[in-house]
């Protein structure tokens, strides 16, 4: 079908329905709003949305958007940063993943480019197929960045780059300031403290704040119109290259095989929680 657009909260009831006669797939952007160098703050939401729409886009998805507010990690010292507890985190968002279900939408892809999301929606992902018995996925999109495009991303400035196309793509290209206040480098305050970080995956080893508002994140210089637009040609340019090493259709055709390999798993050993749960 020909869809007028692939957000969901901008589809009227019936258009929603009648894509759902004929797939199942919707694309979650979680995102967060923290201070984030001479970027807005919700730049991390901004940046998983847009990728959110090119995946849609690729394998015939919806996306779900309007979730920025999860936990953000080190960055609670910046005033501007919206603090949420993971545990709260994973509850909402496991409210809205049975939510989506019970709407008929069997096939769901949870994204972030935020470094700390994974302690929210892993756990949510694994509790969601114990209690349902519906494998649902999670993409973190800067190992995604790591695995599939090292070649694509040679510095930290095509990840600025990243981030100026993703608000084009989303047409808030103006939202990002023209400024060079935030270009210097930086060492981090807490630099020192880097062998305890590295005993666990991103953000997840130890508590810990940046003590210094640079440390999050000194940003690229966008001195004029003419730089930003650079920027967002090729930011934009990236997300589609990562976004076609993806494979979004081969992703979401595995995800239906997957369902049925656990559907036969469960008849095997029906004390599994997934299989448990879906037959009492």
């Amino acid at each position: 079908m020909e869809l007028r657009t692939r957000f969901l909260p901008r589809m009227l009831n019936s258009e929603v329905e009648e894509y759902l006669r004929h797939n199942d797939i919707i694309i979650v952007p979680v995102g967060t709003v923290e201070m984030h160098g001479g970027f807005p703050l919700d730049s991390e939401t901004v940046i998983s949305e847009a990728f959110a729409l090119r995946m849609a886009e690729a394998c015939d998805g919806l996306v779900l958007t309007g979730l920025p507010y999860f936990y953000a990690g080190a960055t609670a010292s910046g005033r501007g940063t919206v603090q949420v507890s993971i545990r709260q985190g994973i509850d909402y968002l496991s409210a809205i993943a049975h939510s989506l279900l019970r709407q008929g939408f069997k096939r769901q892809i949870y994204i972030s480019f935020h470094g700390p999301a994974h302690m929210t929606c892993s756990p949510m992902v694994r509790d969601f197929f114990d209690e349902t018995g519906v494998p649902i996925l999670y993409m973190d999109l800067s190992m995604q960045m790591g695995r599939s495009a090292k070649d694509l991303f040679r510095s930290f400035d095509d990840f600025h780059a990243i981030t100026v196309g993703a608000y084009q793509i989303m047409g808030r290209l103006e939202d990002v300031p023209l400024t060079a206040e935030y270009s210097a480098p930086h060492t981090q305050s807490c630099a020192g403290f880097a062998d305890l970080f590295g005993l666990a995956y991103q953000s997840a080893a130890v508590g810990y704040c940046f003590a210094e508002p640079q440390d999050h994140m000194p940003t690229t210089a966008v001195p004029d119109e003419a730089a930003r637009q650079a920027l967002a040609d090729q930011g934009a340019e990236l997300i589609g290259k990562l976004v076609e090493r993806m494979d979004m259709p081969r992703v979401v055709s595995q995800l239906r095989e997957l369902k049925a390999y656990n559907d036969g798993a469960g008849e095997k050993y029906p004390w599994m929680p997934s299989a448990w749960n879906t037959r009492v």
